[in-house]
């Protein structure tokens, strides 16, 4: 990628993410991923003070002696840090097309790495690799509720659902025989895991806005394993009538 590629570059990535961040957090992101120091790239045409600083960071790697991979790498390492969730499609689009193709090799690597449940790989994938983190986390956490309340036949919702239908001793729905002390602390804990999964992730992100409750990358990747994990113990999980006990 040429230097004219990377201005152009710099330029549109300045001016679409001017109003989401501050100086200080473009410099902290920067610091954190570039061995050099920021150099001043005059320019006219870039009023705002946020975009210039986007822009000449840019154009300071764009200097450096490193290969063409480790160049596109540290670009990529510092617009993940500063871009925001409504910005990443943007952002990966204009990276795509303009030959830096790493962060879509390394987004598809990291994701089908994890070996998620079918589920999630379905009804995930394309929130995941659009940079819509947050909302790739709520879609997982309501099909996993979804799913619960399929095989327990229950209406009941959230949290109570959770601890009633994977309950160690009436639940509907069995993971273990339930009949020692050890298959029920594991059923038990299934149990508090769900409900956890209900209060922690499904609650906040079915009532906050996405720019107040954000998620990072890493952050979805963890949160999107622990409900594939669920969701695998509720494959094995079989239903048990508690008319029949």
């Amino acid at each position: 990628m040429n230097a004219q590629t990377y201005k152009m570059i710099a330029i549109q990535i300045g001016d679409s993410l001017k109003y989401s961040i501050s100086i200080n957090e473009i410099d902290r992101a920067a610091k954190s991923v570039f061995s050099f120091n920021c150099e001043d790239f005059p320019d006219d045409s870039i009023t705002s003070v946020r975009a210039h600083r986007i822009h000449d960071w840019i154009l300071t790697l764009a200097k450096q002696k490193l290969t063409q991979d480790e160049r596109n790498k540290l670009l990529c390492n510092f617009l993940d840090l500063i871009t925001s969730d409504e910005n990443k499609e943007y952002i990966n689009d204009l990276l795509m097309k303009s030959g830096v193709s790493d962060i879509s090799k390394k987004q598809s690597s990291e994701f089908i790495g994890r070996n998620f449940h079918p589920e999630i790989m379905k009804n995930c994938s394309k929130l995941y690799f659009d940079g819509h983190y947050f909302h790739a986390v709520f879609e997982a956490a309501k099909i996993y509720h979804q799913l619960v309340q399929d095989k327990s036949q229950s209406i009941k919702e959230g949290q109570d659902l959770m601890l009633h239908v994977w309950n160690p001793d009436k639940g509907t729905l069995k993971v273990t025989k339930r009949t020692s002390s050890t298959d029920k602390n594991v059923q038990e804990g299934i149990a508090f895991l769900s409900a956890g999964l209900m209060r922690a992730i499904r609650n906040p992100t079915a009532h906050e806005p996405a720019h107040l409750w954000p998620i990072k990358k890493e952050e979805c990747l963890d949160i999107l394993s622990f409900i594939s994990f669920l969701m695998k113990k509720l494959d094995e999980a079989v239903y048990s009538n508690l008319k029949e006990q």
